[in-house]
């Protein structure tokens, strides 16, 4: 992998400075892929390039970023994702049921209902469990283009984040004050590729959590389409939050594998960040996710 990319780089080089005969090449490469934090932008870039060219087959939804294409009115799906944070701060879980109903073809509506489990690293903050922070879901189909084996389409979201759980002031697990989110969701699909993206701010009522968001995520099955459904699907995810008022960003990387046979879907994803500014005792390690979802 590194090779592949240090040769990438040297050509992109040779091409951008190509009068600069006197620049090693190779030992500028070689010193930046020493470092950690160079070596994951670099397999961020090589990954992308990846997609760009992959010659692949339909994708189903996403693992931990979302998807403007809906199913049919009147379903109900049963969903959960459960995520195992680990951080500076300690090892968290947050494992939420999940029902969504479609009222239309291009209107949703949801409520999540998580459990929280929280164990610090300091022994001076008290562990638990308790129901964490239950969420509404909103959201709206306002445009769609479909041609033959392709479609675009936008979604206009609204998530709001109720105080039910203990205030344990970490993100995505329990802060305590009311949440309200609004975004835009637009993605593309063909036989070839789906890639999905969101952006969107998150407002924290009482504290200095607001977030702007941005996701980004590319869907490669490796299987042909069938009926019945049978799919194995390969996912890289990106999600990059800036605190505003704390003026931290988080960049973060998930890849995750999922397998769909009928109305059942199975999935899971590692993420890890590739770029944090937060103080030393907040930094993320690394998440783990597991998730299934039903479809009625």
């Amino acid at each position: 992998m590194l090779a592949g990319i240090r040769y990438v780089l040297v050509a992109i080089l040779k091409y951008v400075a190509f009068k600069k005969n006197s620049m090693n090449y190779n030992y500028l490469i070689t010193r930046l892929l020493k470092e950690e934090k160079m070596q994951r932008i670099f397999v961020f870039i090589s990954l992308g390039m990846f997609l760009l060219n992959a010659k692949v087959y339909a994708q189903g939804p996403p693992i931990t970023t979302d998807k403007p294409i809906m199913l049919g009115a009147k379903t109900v799906i049963l969903k959960t994702l459960t995520e195992v944070r680990s951080t500076e701060e300690g090892t968290f879980v947050n494992a939420p049921l999940m029902v969504h109903y479609l009222v239309t073809s291009n209107s949703l509506v949801a409520v999540h209902v998580p459990y929280t489990r929280y164990n610090f690293s300091s022994s001076e903050r008290e562990d638990g469990s308790s129901l964490g922070d239950i969420q509404l879901l909103a959201k709206y189909q306002f445009y769609k283009k479909d041609g033959t084996g392709k479609t675009f389409r936008t979604v206009a979201k609204a998530l709001h984040t109720l105080p039910t759980g203990e205030d344990i002031n970490i993100m995505g697990m329990g802060l305590g004050a009311h949440q309200t989110y609004l975004g835009v969701v637009a993605g593309y699909e063909s036989l070839q590729l789906g890639v999905s993206n969101e952006l969107g701010y998150n407002q924290v009522f009482g504290k200095d959590f607001d977030e702007l968001r941005y996701k980004l995520g590319f869907g490669l099955p490796l299987l042909k389409p069938t009926y019945p459904v049978k799919k194995i699907n390969l996912y890289f995810e990106y999600q990059n939050s800036w605190l505003v008022n704390r003026d931290e960003v988080l960049l973060l990387y998930a890849q995750g594998l999922q397998y769909a046979r009928g109305r059942l879907t199975i999935e899971a994803s590692v993420q890890f960040p590739l770029y944090q500014n937060l103080p030393d005792n907040q930094r993320w390690n690394q998440s783990l996710f597991l998730g299934t979802r039903y479809i009625f």
